[in-house]
């Protein structure tokens, strides 16, 4: 007997109350969507809160060591080494499938697929956990937030839909798929617009003129700048793709990244702490800011060639601490930065890709808009309009188009355009960003999550093509699996109960006898087991077709259909199973569990 059977009762009673009140007044996914915003927004400060305490020790550590440059050297590099080699282990013994950025994985499951280990409450655990140790190794690492935090919002919103769905006493699978969108959407506005600031403008606040923001020449400067942008990331992409190809051959480093991931993470992690450090080769990257102040300096409207004989005025104290000219600082940031970068894409943690490209994107923009700076203020150009360019809009162009080339995407201008908050410069950059996704994009080359999403393997068929065009035309009868389960209209309880024994699929498909496998239709499986109760309760044995509704087929599949056609006809029409039919003979059935197999047997092949 269970205690307090009247308080739990009336606890229910209201509860129940409650839930029709609430329903009265909009649907419950509304609910559930606040309480997505709240979540997430609590979970980012948190996790920014958490990143910068660890960064303030850090900081004070090594300042307290001033004057004893083998101490400080030992700071500068074991702190993120160690925090690198947490990160790695807690992401390997709890759960495997938190490294990464998650992007990869949140648009497979967007395009339809289920993948529930991605979604579970100990990766989500691990994942926070992981993120925040990834961040509070700073700079050094030179990775971000965005990827992961998206993924931990498409993990809440999941959890909050499948709560929803029991509050409602049904699952609905269009209301799980408009949730996971949602949590996408919240987890990258979350990044970049609170609680830690006020506003999304407030992050990353520029004083470009509004008046005359840029001369009309300087469009050409702008599509220069997008052509510049997109041989980069060309080159980047490249070495990315190697890297990746690299890690999967290479004896040394698969044992590594299979079983001694801490330590690979430590080494990469030092390695690079090493190069980073102030008192080497760091002086002349700014290694000493973070990633926040890294961008803020790089988006500053004054020329720094101007500021030149003024060496105390911010942000050009910066970049030539080291007393050699703010432009080397500038190349060498860019040479290494690039091969860095792409080292670091190979540590097994949880790791965002897209801020530190979008600030690679802003320095490339910087130094070509400086370039033109000092050439207008040496007296080789007569025109004296160019003496008040603007480097500052150069480095949010050459962010947004570098970015978006990295990524194939143009959502980088609007990224650009809410971070600062002024459109003074929309057309330029939307213009530089236009040109680098067109050079990026020729030779249907894939983009850095694509690149990931066929390393990886996963069953996200718009990757496959783009690593191999050819491949998702694939007819569907040259990869079907084994014959599927199917029953004879004269069918009787004995081969119905043998169907739903072997068979869990919802839609059982029906032919006209086994002999000739003509398909009539398909019956679904509840109607199934109505039959199958009805027969235990009557004596008399009863066909099939006399019982059950046979429903007809609303889209019908040839075995020359390749697999892209399959594959937008399950996401487009919503269906749950296609049927694959020659000249009216049942051949067999695709559902998105077979089409998931089929795309990972493809995916083997590249």
């Amino acid at each position: 007997m269970k205690p307090c059977r009247r308080t739990r009762a009336v606890v229910k009673e209201w509860l129940l109350k409650l839930r029709c009140c609430l329903g009265a007044v909009c649907g419950m996914e509304w609910y559930g969507y606040a309480a997505l915003g709240i979540l997430t927004a609590i979970l980012s400060f948190l996790m920014d809160l958490s990143v910068t305490k660890l960064l303030r020790a850090h900081r004070w550590l090594y300042m307290n060591l001033e004057g004893n440059t083998l101490l400080q050297f030992f700071c500068w590099t074991l702190y993120p080494a160690c925090l690198c080699a947490v990160a790695s282990s807690f992401s390997h013994n709890i759960c495997p499938f938190s490294t990464g950025s998650g992007i990869p994985e949140v648009r497979t499951m967007l395009a339809g697929f289920e993948m529930p280990h991605y979604l579970s409450l100990t990766n989500m655990f691990t994942k926070f956990l992981g993120l925040i140790c990834t961040l509070a190794a700073g700079s050094t690492v030179f990775l971000g937030k965005v990827g992961p935090f998206v993924h931990l919002s498409t993990m809440v919103g999941s959890y909050l839909s499948n709560l929803c769905s029991l509050m409602q006493g049904h699952k609905k699978e269009k209301a799980a798929g408009e949730m996971m969108v949602v949590a996408a959407a919240v987890g990258v506005a979350s990044c970049f617009g609170a609680p830690i600031s006020e506003t999304l403008q407030a992050l990353f606040k520029t004083n470009f003129p509004t008046a005359l923001p840029f001369y009309p020449l300087e469009i050409l400067l702008f599509a220069c700048l997008g052509l510049l942008c997109g041989a980069v990331s060309c080159c980047y992409l490249f070495c990315h793709r190697w890297i990746l190809r690299f890690t999967k051959t290479n004896g040394i480093f698969v044992t590594m990244l299979t079983t001694e991931k801490a330590l690979y993470s430590a080494t990469v992690a030092f390695f690079l702490a090493t190069l980073t450090f102030p008192h080497s080769a760091g002086q002349y990257m700014a290694s000493q800011h973070t990633m926040k102040q890294l961008l803020t300096t790089l988006l500053d409207s004054r020329q720094w060639s101007a500021q030149s004989h003024n060496a105390s005025v911010e942000p050009l104290l910066d970049w030539s601490s080291s007393g050699s000219p703010a432009y080397l600082s500038l190349a060498v940031f860019l040479l290494m930065k690039m091969w860095m970068l792409v080292l670091a894409c190979t540590l097994p943690l949880p790791a965002g890709y897209f801020m530190p490209v979008f600030i690679y994107g802003a320095a490339l923009g910087r130094l070509l808009g400086e370039g033109v700076a000092h050439v207008s203020s040496a007296g080789l150009t007569s025109d004296q309009q160019w003496a008040s360019l603007n480097p500052g809009g150069y480095a949010l162009a050459g962010a947004a188009a570098f970015s978006g080339a990295v990524t194939h995407t143009l959502s980088p201008v609007l990224l650009a355009i809410e971070l600062t908050g002024q459109f003074s410069h929309a057309v330029p950059i939307l213009l530089a960003t236009l040109t680098a996704n067109a050079v990026a994009r020729s030779g249907n080359r894939p983009s850095f999550y694509d690149a990931l999403s066929v390393s990886k393997r996963l069953p996200h068929l718009p990757s496959l093509m783009k690593a191999r065009p050819r491949l998702p035309s694939t007819p569907v009868g040259q990869v079907l699996g084994v014959n599927s389960v199917r029953l004879q209209k004269a069918a009787g309880p004995a081969e119905v109960q043998h169907a739903v024994s072997t068979s869990s699929d919802t839609q059982i498909p029906v032919v006209d006898s086994l002999e000739s496998q003509i398909l009539l239709g398909f019956v679904l499986r509840p109607h199934l087991l109505m039959f199958l109760r009805h027969s235990e309760a009557e004596t008399l044995d009863k066909r099939l077709d006399e019982v059950c509704c046979i429903h007809p087929t609303s889209a019908l599949l040839s075995p020359h259909n390749t697999i892209q056609e399959a594959h937008s006809i399950l996401s487009v029409v919503g269906a749950e199973t296609l049927f694959v039919a020659d000249r009216g003979r049942l051949v067999g059935l695709i559902t998105w569990p077979e089409m998931k197999r089929i795309i990972e047997d493809l995916a083997k092949e590249i």
